[in-house]
């Protein structure tokens, strides 16, 4: 019964996934918080001016962020927010600039809990001084464990086993699962995922993503000492575009297909030089998150009855819908 359950779960995640894909990656880091700008949107809020902090373990230079960031800066400037980024890939150093939006007594907070128990302590501060919190992006495990009111982004185990399972349906057999940052719940999740999905054999491979000589040449060494492997699998379109250019030094015939999109990327599926992507729609989390707390401090409402989390993936964007996302990915929102 357990058996059936998980595989119908399963099931219904890559069908959703497929919708979304059809009818439809990773910042600007830095420990620097900026007020959003305008972005578009269909109309203003004439609710009191609230401000609301959104916090991150982003790496400078991954672009994936910038989607996040668009997102937010777009439901920012819709509910009448004053919208207070800052991001640090350092546990320690995101718990502090939470901290920080504590001490400024925000309305707010919205954070990513890629590493959970970092987080576990400045998330009860926050709740003892009457500040919702609300996560995205990482920690979908955990989020309710720590208090948190609501949660954006997609069950990465769920994902990683949908993405096993289509290696199995273009007949791979030996994949190599290239993890950018050790620890990162997230993007452990989804190699986890990937070996529970997948028939084949899979290695994982640890590289520094904030380093991409590094991550070209500790790939390509890789291929190059087992040439079994036919499959690389990125957690990253920045690394993705990367292990492209690591299977031509080793003179690898693998093939590569990733987690997570951007415009980029978009191009190199369109030129058959990645195969697929698992889409998790950053703008949209972004955007949820911050459009979270002004319902919630405007109207009381919360998502997900406070016991779900809102799923924005997986989406699989293949050369056969590549095309429909291209327009989207081109301004941002994708």
């Amino acid at each position: 019964m357990h058996r059936l359950h998980r595989a119908a779960t399963l099931t219904a995640a890559i069908v959703v996934g497929t919708l979304m894909a059809t009818g439809c990656s990773s910042g600007t880091g830095g420990k620097k918080a900026e007020e959003g700008d305008a972005a578009a949107s269909a109309g203003k809020a004439s609710t009191p001016r609230m401000t609301v902090a959104m916090v991150t373990h982003a790496s400078p230079g991954d672009t994936f962020w910038d989607l996040i960031r668009k997102g937010a800066q777009a439901a920012a400037a819709k509910d009448n927010i004053k919208l207070v980024y800052s991001s640090d890939p350092n546990a320690g150093n995101q718990a502090n600039l939470v901290q920080n939006a504590i001490d400024q007594k925000v309305d707010g907070i919205a954070l990513t809990a890629a590493k959970p128990q970092a987080m576990k302590d400045v998330i009860a501060k926050a709740g003892s001084a009457g500040i919702p919190v609300v996560g995205f992006n990482s920690g979908v495990g955990d989020w309710k464990k720590l208090g948190m009111l609501e949660y954006f982004g997609q069950d990465e185990n769920i994902a990683g086993q949908a993405f096993g399972q289509r290696l199995n349906q273009i007949g791979a057999k030996h994949a190599l699962c290239v993890i950018q940052e050790q620890g990162q719940v997230a993007l452990e999740s989804r190699c986890a995922g990937l070996k529970k999905g997948f028939s084949g054999k899979t290695d994982i491979l640890y590289v520094n993503g904030t380093d991409m000589p590094s991550v070209k040449s500790t790939i390509t060494a890789k291929l190059k000492q087992d040439s079994s492997i036919d499959q690389v699998v990125t957690l990253g379109a920045p690394i993705a575009l990367t292990a492209v250019q690591s299977l031509s030094d080793a003179g690898s015939k693998a093939k590569v297909a990733t987690f997570d999109l951007n415009k980029d990327l978009v191009s190199a599926i369109q030129k058959g030089t990645i195969e697929f992507a698992v889409d998790q729609q950053p703008y949209l989390q972004g955007y949820l998150a911050v459009d979270a707390l002004w319902l919630y401090k405007t109207n009381g409402n919360f998502s997900g009855g406070g016991a779900a989390p809102v799923l924005t993936g997986p989406a699989f964007i293949t050369k056969d819908n590549v095309d429909a996302v291209a327009k989207f990915a081109a301004k941002g929102t994708r």
